[in-house]
């Protein structure tokens, strides 16, 4: 039978959420999809390191919706990066070329869409890109979802199940939605790593600054030469320009507390 990928874009773009039930004074309590979302915002807002936000993902959507397998992938530089699973198959690929994904399942980065399989699945070449090895027979139903930000792709959830089985509308709505949340929140661990790191060469800047400053003053160097010797000093002795600067700083104030 041929198999074909189902693009659900109107499920992504408008997808359905639950709300609260009209009668508050049964004792009635949250719609279990409202409560899902709610978890996983509330671990979102609690700034929590990022693979255990995508790992709670991974669980509540296996426990959500009928999947045997969730594999979470991010993307960082060039690839697709697994970062969070639940029992996946041993030969679930650890990274993948975004490139051969958005050629393998027909989506553009600006715009990919929800994309479901409900049989046949491990015998497509465009599933199959996710895996090491052969897996004919292994599983019917396969299910991938983009994680979008700011109309980029930021990562990719996946189920899959051995059984054939069409996702519901209302399990693909939770699922894109909770596919937002998660790359809005790739996309802000992105952001912070990346602040990070700019503040950490802004320091490190300064402190080589200072060290090149007392190399010029106490050698009668030039400001070239100063940082040439920085250079030299940091091969030499196999340690960062800024472990060479720091020592130099460090000398420099015992010498002035004596």
């Amino acid at each position: 039978m041929r198999t074909s990928w189902t693009a659900y874009s109107a499920d992504i773009r408008t997808p359905s959420i639950a709300t609260l039930p009209n009668n508050s004074t049964d004792g009635a309590q949250l719609d279990p999809d409202v409560a899902l979302l709610h978890r996983i915002a509330s671990r979102i807002s609690t700034a929590a390191p990022l693979d255990e936000i995508l790992s709670e993902l991974a669980e509540v959507l296996a426990d959500a919706v009928k999947c045997d397998t969730c594999t979470v992938y991010v993307a960082e530089g060039d690839d697709l990066v697994l970062r969070a699973w639940t029992s996946p198959s041993p030969e679930t690929a650890n990274g993948v070329k975004i490139k051969s994904v958005l050629e393998a399942t027909g989506w553009t980065v600006g715009e990919p869409h929800l994309a479901a399989l409900a049989q046949g699945a491990s015998a497509d070449p465009r599933v199959k890109v996710f895996f090491n090895d052969s897996i004919e027979g292994r599983f019917e139903a396969f299910l991938s979802i983009p994680m979008v930000s700011s109309g980029q792709l930021a990562g990719v959830i996946n189920l899959q199940n051995r059984a054939p089985y069409a996702h519901d509308p209302r399990e693909l709505s939770l699922i894109a939605t909770l596919g937002f949340l998660a790359g809005a929140e790739v996309e802000r661990a992105r952001l912070r790593t990346e602040t990070a790191q700019l503040l950490g060469r802004l320091e490190s800047r300064k402190i080589v600054e200072r060290a090149k400053g007392i190399l010029q003053r106490d050698l009668l160097l030039s400001e070239e030469a100063a940082y040439l010797t920085l250079q030299r000093e940091s091969r030499q002795r196999r340690k960062s320009m800024k472990e060479v600067a720091e020592a130099i700083i460090l000398s420099e104030d015992l010498k002035k507390k004596k």
